[in-house]
């Protein structure tokens, strides 16, 4: 099969199988804080690591939502590792609410102190990445055409790790279950690693 994304056949794809196909996709669970004091907590599945010295994030926000509009206010926000545990409240997180609704409160999860900065982190989750904003990019289509979608960027200034999933040094990933998010309503928890060395060349 073979089509164009604009032209799809939508008698035999009815859904977009895009988000199906670039998956499993990490969850930016994102806390941010307006210049008002205003909590928000949203995830975010367009969500990445981008480089590692220094630690960079970015996070896509498909509409300028309270997030990006916080982030732009203030400069700050936090990642905050999506877990199995933490599942239901982090779905809870996305539905539209009120701005000015704090969505931590609402999902009855705790607030930790960040170090840093001023948003604070989700207290239960197990990561948590403390960043300034480097940019924010409205993206334009391939005429051209500006789009709704806002790409917020970030260098990591702290980061947050409960000890007990450290092991010989290591973060055991798979101990701590993070979720990803992949097409449609779908998940998927992350509970098994193998390992493969680099080829040297």
């Amino acid at each position: 099969m073979f089509y164009e994304p604009e032209k799809r056949d939508r008698a035999v794809l009815p859904h977009d199988p895009f988000k199906a196909i670039v998956a499993p996709r990490p969850i930016g669970w994102i806390t941010s804080m307006s210049a008002k004091g205003e909590v928000n907590l949203a995830p975010y599945s367009f969500f990445n690591g981008v480089n590692s010295r220094p630690n960079l994030v970015m996070f896509a926000s498909e509409g300028h939502k309270d997030s990006v509009s916080f982030i732009e206010e203030t400069g700050e926000f936090v990642c905050n590792l999506a877990t199995w545990d933490l599942r239901e409240q982090m779905n809870d997180t996305s539905a539209p609410v009120a701005r000015g609704i704090n969505e931590m409160e609402r999902a009855g999860l705790a607030p930790a102190p960040s170090r840093i900065v001023k948003p604070p982190r989700v207290a239960a989750s197990p990561c948590a990445l403390e960043c300034k904003m480097t940019k924010i990019v409205t993206m334009d289509a391939l005429d051209g055409t500006p789009l709704d979608c806002h790409v917020v960027f970030g260098q990591v200034v702290g980061v947050h790790i409960e000890e007990r999933f450290i092991k010989d040094g290591v973060l055991d990933t798979a101990a701590m279950r993070p979720i990803a998010r992949c097409g449609y309503d779908q998940f998927a928890v992350a509970d098994k690693m193998f390992s493969m060395i680099r080829p040297a060349r």
